[in-house]
């Protein structure tokens, strides 16, 4: 058997990673500060207990005297003890001879690390007496006679001073640190409390909740951040409830149109089945088939409604040219126009206008304005004449569809452009169900055109023009 996967660590909250991110630099700057401090205070301290030393080996290097031709320390015991007193280190000296003999002090202070040490007249280092650690400074002189005078002394005052410093310079610090630590830890988590409210919100709404998110008087955002995420959240939720709510008219529009087709057809198969005459059963196979056409185009047209809905969040507008997708409509309704004996002419289709459009909707736009014509433009009387158009105008690119039929009255083309109202003519027929126009109006608003509805020439017929902005450069 396959063991099952250990669950993955839960992440961090975001006060920790950010007390974390901001902490941690501080402690590393506290630290390096540290370091340095300590280094800059071990050489200073360093350097003023050296000097003393220094000064006392000058003293008694001034204090070596000649008699006859033997160097010697012209320093009474009571004098030594006061160059050499300190209240809290004990003070060594030694004079030697450059072969290591004693001239004065104490013995054993000479270090074999001096020799060759160069030029310098004075070294400092480190050393031991009887396992007792020590710093001391050497000091040679060739006058009267070549002498080395060496001062030591122990430690105990410079590591106390210097232990001091380090407790002075780096605790302060320190307690500072801890203090903006909590002043942090507090802030953030003020900070955060709008966006844990957030949280709390979403999680506690139903499902089809969609309203926006109220902004709580006493959680008030305190960053454009927090701010701009409740607002994201509040458009999200926006366009969702956009889409759900033309789902719901989407289904409730196919439910409710649908019904009156599929229940004719009904009716026509029923009537047909209770009839004895084949003639009887001819007539109304070609109901069932006409109701077939009207309930098959009536999905078609719901269809584009939807897709104009989705288009509308998620449009992709793109150079097109025009004339040559035009082109390619045409000669798909020359077929049907010839069967209906209607004369489909076309004009400017050859120019090479480029209009800003989604291929798709454009497409549809004009199939609809196409199919509209063949089906209502026909004349009462005569030949029936549908022509496309593409011209160039100052405002931008108009595609025009014109016929010679009865045309629309001029007090019902506003009318016509909104979902579910049909002409009278249409009404008469029983065809259709008032989409067509409304869906090219919807199509042409997502393109960022303008839909006109006009007289044909002569005042006859209907002309339908769609203004397509001038396409920008670049």
């Amino acid at each position: 058997m396959t063991q099952a996967a250990a669950p993955s660590p839960s992440p961090p909250s975001l006060r920790a990673r950010l007390l974390r991110n901001v902490l941690a630099p501080l402690l590393l700057t506290w630290l390096l500060g540290t370091v340095i401090i300590v280094a800059v205070a071990h050489y200073f301290t360093e350097r003023a207990f050296d000097r003393a030393m220094l000064s006392d080996a000058y003293l008694l290097a001034s204090r070596i005297e000649l008699r006859g031709r033997e160097p010697v320390l012209a320093l009474s015991p009571a004098d030594l003890n006061t160059v050499l007193y300190d209240q809290q280190e004990t003070q060594y000296f030694s004079i030697l001879y450059p072969d290591g003999r004693l001239l004065a002090g104490e013995p054993g202070l000479d270090h074999p690390a001096l020799d060759g040490q160069g030029e310098a007249e004075a070294h400092f280092m480190s050393m031991q007496r009887q396992g007792v650690p020590l710093r001391g400074v050497v000091l040679e002189r060739a006058t009267p006679v070549p002498l080395r005078i060496v001062v030591a002394q122990t430690t105990h005052s410079r590591q106390a001073l210097l232990n001091q410093l380090i407790v002075y310079a780096a605790l302060p610090q320190l307690l500072l640190l801890i203090v903006l630590a909590v002043w942090l830890q507090r802030g953030i988590r003020r900070d955060l409390a709008p966006l844990q409210a957030l949280q709390a919100s979403v999680e506690r709404r139903d499902a089809a909740d969609l309203t926006p998110l109220a902004t709580m008087a006493g959680e008030r955002a305190r960053t454009r951040e927090v701010d701009g995420l409740a607002g994201s959240v509040n458009r999200l939720l926006g366009r969702i409830d956009e889409g759900v709510r033309a789902q719901r008219e989407f289904a409730g529009t196919v439910a409710h149109e649908l019904r009156t087709p599929l229940a004719g057809l009904r009716a026509a198969a029923e009537y047909g089945l209770a009839q004895d005459d084949p003639a009887r059963w001819r007539e109304q196979l070609q109901a069932v088939l006409q109701g077939q056409l009207r309930a098959s185009r009536l999905v078609d047209q719901l269809l584009a409604l939807a897709l104009a809905d989705e288009a509308q969040n998620s449009r992709m507008l793109q150079p097109v040219a025009l004339g040559e997708l035009a082109r390619d409509v045409v000669l798909q309704f020359l077929a049907r126009a010839d069967r209906a004996g209607v004369e489909l002419g076309a004009s400017g289709l050859d120019a090479p206008l480029r209009v800003s459009a989604d291929p798709g909707l454009l497409e549809g736009l004009l199939s609809n304005l196409l199919d509209n014509a063949l089906r209502y433009g026909r004349p009462s009387e005569g030949r029936a004449t549908l022509s496309v158009d593409l011209s160039e105008e100052p405002d931008g690119v108009r595609l025009s569809v014109t016929d010679n039929g009865p045309g629309i009255e001029p007090g019902q083309r506003t009318a016509l452009r909104l979902r579910w109202k049909q002409g009278a003519d249409n009404q008469r027929l029983g065809l259709g169900a008032g989409l067509g126009l409304s869906i090219v109006d919807r199509y042409a608003q997502l393109m960022r055109a303008t839909l006109t509805l006009d007289s044909g020439p002569g005042g006859a017929g209907l002309r339908v023009s769609v203004l397509f902005p001038r396409l920008t450069a670049g």
